[in-house]
């Protein structure tokens, strides 16, 4: 592994994107390095300084967690965000997560709904699970449970637990035709979005 990891670490230092970000990810997991969530935050940075997406939600996720650096949950967001703008769902759906609970953000369930469905559209389960929640209580978004029953629906598809048991609670409240709604919706969704990965 010498030699193999002098030459990521001489192509980090030349400004390769990948070879600092994949520096970035040994040094975070201990692969092939003692674990170092100090030297994992300086490549993720300096990766996510070139706009590398997947860095920045990384270095995103070590500030909210405060690994390697002060847990800041504002740098977290700004990395959060630099990373959603670029489409990325993970990100999308933390922003969403912290713009519901106001870390880092002012609380703000119109932009935690906006964020959510970024993700859900994607195929990120739990955020399609969010989504139907916030449908649900009328968070955010005129209550509808129609639209809740189709999140909930496509979440609990991809094995969230929670959304199982939502979307068995929500059989029981809706009338037939609220299923038939957005069993309905979800049909259409999937027909849209077939090549949606599953993205947690």
């Amino acid at each position: 592994m010498g030699s193999a990891f002098s030459l990521i670490v001489n192509d980090a230092e030349q400004g390769s994107l990948v070879a600092q970000y994949n520096l970035g990810v040994m040094y975070d997991e201990g692969r092939g390095v003692q674990q170092d969530y100090n030297q994992a935050a300086a490549w993720y940075r300096r990766a996510a300084e070139q706009a590398d997406a997947a860095a920045q939600f990384n270095l995103g996720v070590m500030y909210y967690e405060g690994r390697g650096v002060q847990q800041d949950y504002n740098q977290a967001g700004a990395w959060y965000r630099k990373a959603a703008e670029q489409g990325h769902a993970k990100a999308q759906f933390n922003l969403g997560v912290m713009y519901y609970e106001g870390q880092g953000v002012q609380q703000d369930y119109i932009q935690a709904v906006a964020w959510y469905r970024k993700a859900a559209e994607q195929g990120h389960a739990k955020a399609q699970f969010n989504l139907g929640v916030m449908y649900k209580k009328g968070q955010g978004v005129p209550q509808d449970y129609a639209q809740s029953y189709m999140w909930v629906n496509l979440a609990a598809a991809q094995g969230v637990e929670d959304a199982v048991r939502m979307r068995d609670n929500l059989v029981k409240k809706l009338t037939p035709s609220q299923i038939e709604e957005g069993q309905r919706l979800a049909r259409e969704w999937i027909a849209k979005h077939p090549q949606a990965q599953v993205a947690q």
